[in-house]
């Protein structure tokens, strides 16, 4: 296991089908404001152009947000002022995929051997 600075920036990864057009829309309409007040911005918006390589199944939407950490991630996920928000996203969506990824300068870190000596996969 990896240890993770819990301090600097982070990437959400978000990828996901449109399921309910209302529902994303009362989603979107809010989320913006939202979780830009909570530290995060929007880096990239993305439609699905083409599969090139992959092994899992694509998915109409991208979505990649900066965090300040992951605790700015973490207060916009369970801010309970957000409650009936969150709902609109998940029944607005479908094969929703969110990952979240540490913010690296150069690949340096992945590339080290562990702690074994032995080079990672």
């Amino acid at each position: 296991m990896t240890q993770h600075d819990v301090s600097g920036p982070v990437y959400a990864l978000n990828l996901f089908d449109l399921a309910d057009r209302q529902e994303y829309l009362a989603y979107a309409r809010r989320s913006s404001a939202e979780v830009a007040r909570h530290g995060g911005r929007v880096v990239a918006l993305g439609r699905l152009r083409e599969v090139v390589t992959g092994d899992i199944t694509p998915r109409q939407v991208l979505i990649l947000v900066e965090w300040e950490s992951e605790a700015a991630f973490r207060s916009y996920v369970d801010d309970p002022a957000l409650a009936d928000l969150h709902p609109h996203r998940v029944n607005g969506s479908a094969s929703y995929i969110w990952h979240l990824f540490d913010r690296l300068e150069d690949l340096r870190p992945l590339l080290k051997p562990d702690d074994h000596g032995a080079d990672r996969d």
